[in-house]
């Protein structure tokens, strides 16, 4: 644990159990970490990932051995595609006990296959001191490579023997001294030569696309952007998970690319992003049926093809490249740039009719609670038709940061992703979820911390109102019993047993009138939820769509 707060580890979230003993009480009893303890594993890992979102720094999690390790697989994954860091202990038994029918045994090793970035097995002996050496090299790899771009997770199986509790009177000896192994990290910069390549190859381009996929705020990108779209070099379309929006970009690719009559006017010759992953299908199908290239800024590290159009890898960091794109003096289609703003504008300007004279239910309650938002704070989006609907409207406020769990795209863990983000700021953290992600993931709720900053909407037509619109399962027979799964359930007994606050709603009005109640300080956390019906909501977005063709 010496090694970890070295490297600055200062979190660590711990699911009870008695094989994962030396460890917990190791990390409880060091004075520079902060311990938590989450019962449910699956909670616990996403609560760890929503706290390494928020500070890019490893949190360690520890678990006891058997299936429990297994329960942190989704939000491993999460993590993996998202590039958020964790250090993942699991307790074990000792090699020869595996596969020999003893109790809470499986077999461990390399658990969460490629989808960590390194797993690594602990000594199961210190009888020398090469024993010792060997475990402090692999801790010192293990964080070095959680930390090492592209950020992630790396497992430690730790086999374990009795005793597991420490004898009365022994204590753990932090000051003793351990070789820690410190990064010192640079940024890769493109040579003159690959500039002036560089420069010749974007001459030869004349309609030029800008797409940030998911990322963290950051103002310094966000205005080297606004400054591109503005002088018309480049357009820049900005989904809400990038935390880029601002008032010149365009900001609803969804609604503007359903009118295919001006589709052809917006085809670019070249597309550029930074960042992770895009959320608009409509979007990605459109890039993929141009016959653009696509070049893609990144330091280091894999980069996916997510438009089959990926021409150029560029090693550099995107705020380095921007500033070099700003400085060339570029010839481009100002009809292309002209044709993106004209259609954006129109449909800023039908919009807010649209939404207006739409009839009351889950798309038009995300509509009010965006506006009620306060600032600072932090938004997250679970997924389903939550962050779709919060993405269809965009954003502009720069005091609010957007999180959504769009590695992976699951419903599995958005409480406990919020949870782990409240517990690491003061700000308002509100969290807009469906009904059925919102009960999956009950057990985020599950613990003994405060969390009066939490704000919970829960849009509940109680089933998965996604299925109902897309193409294939909202036509067949078998839709509300197989793919909607209905249910009957309702937040308020849930929001008794945690003793949240809690408030129903079924019209605008009452909506309206709870609203600014619902976002002001309080000593306990809050509920509101929103009632509608999944056919009703369905019919709603296709006729806003149709109001913005």
């Amino acid at each position: 644990m010496s090694i970890c707060a070295q490297h600055g580890i200062k979190e660590a979230v711990l699911s009870p159990g008695s094989r994962c003993a030396p460890i917990s009480l190791a990390f409880i009893r060091h004075p520079n970490i902060h311990c938590r303890t989450i019962s449910d594993e699956r909670s616990a890992a996403f609560v760890a990932l929503g706290m390494a979102q928020q500070s890019e720094m490893p949190v360690a999690m520890v678990c006891t051995s058997g299936s429990a390790g297994y329960n942190y697989a989704p939000a491993i994954a999460e993590a993996f595609f998202q590039q958020i860091p964790l250090l993942v202990i699991t307790a074990d038994r000792p090699p020869e006990w595996i596969d020999q029918w003893d109790g809470q045994t499986i077999r461990q090793t390399g658990i969460f296959g490629n989808h960590v970035k390194k797993s690594l097995v602990l000594p199961d002996s210190f009888s020398s001191e090469d024993h010792l050496w060997h475990l402090h090299r692999l801790i010192n790899e293990a964080i070095l490579e959680a930390t090492s771009f592209p950020q992630g997770p790396v497992h430690i199986n730790v086999p374990l023997r009795e005793p597991f509790y420490p004898a009365p009177g022994e204590s753990f000896d932090f000051s003793r001294s351990v070789p820690v192994t410190q990064p010192l990290r640079g940024t890769p910069t493109l040579s003159q030569e690959q500039l002036i390549r560089l420069k010749e190859n974007i001459k030869k381009y004349r309609r030029i696309l800008f797409v940030p996929g998911q990322q963290k705020k950051d103002d310094r990108l966000k205005g080297m952007l606004e400054h591109i779209h503005k002088i018309g070099t480049g357009v820049v379309v900005t989904e809400l998970i990038s935390n880029l929006q601002n008032g010149d970009a365009i900001t609803h690719p969804d609604f503007l690319l359903q009118n295919t009559t001006e589709k052809e006017r917006l085809v670019p010759d070249l597309i550029i992003t930074f960042g992770k992953s895009i959320l608009s299908k409509s979007l990605k199908q459109f890039l993929r049926s141009t016959p653009a290239n696509h070049w893609h800024i990144q330091t280091q590290g894999y980069v996916p093809d997510p438009f089959q159009r990926l021409t150029k890898v560029i090693h550099a960091a995107p705020s380095d490249f921007l500033d070099w794109f700003i400085s060339q003096e570029l010839q481009v289609d100002k009809s292309y740039t002209a044709g993106w703003v004209e259609a954006e504008s129109r449909i800023r300007q039908k919009l807010p009719l649209a939404m207006e004279n739409a009839t009351f239910g889950e798309f038009k309650a995300i509509y009010h609670c965006l506006k009620h938002l306060p600032y600072p704070s932090k938004l997250h989006l679970a997924n389903s038709m939550a962050v779709r609907y919060a993405s269809f409207l965009g954003m502009k406020e720069k005091r609010i940061e957007i999180l959504a769990n769009r590695g992976t795209s699951g419903i599995d863990g958005s409480n406990s992703t919020a949870v782990g983000c409240a517990l690491t700021t003061k700000e308002t953290v509100t969290l807009i979820t469906g009904d059925m992600a919102f009960f999956y993931d009950r057990n985020a709720f599950w613990h003994n911390y405060d969390l009066p900053n939490l704000r919970v909407v829960v849009l509940n037509n109680h089933a998965g109102g996604i299925f109902r619109l897309i193409e294939g399962p909202n036509a067949l027979p078998e839709l509300e019993e197989f793919f909607e799964t209905r249910q009957a359930l309702t937040a308020k007994s849930l929001a008794n047993e945690f003793s949240f606050e809690y408030n129903a709603v079924y019209h605008e009005s009452e909506l309206l009138s709870v609203l600014p109640n619902f976002f002001e300080k309080s000593l306990k956390p809050k509920i509101l939820e929103v009632f509608s019906d999944s056919v009703s909501n369905a019919k709603t977005l296709k006729e806003i769509k149709a109001a913005l063709r």
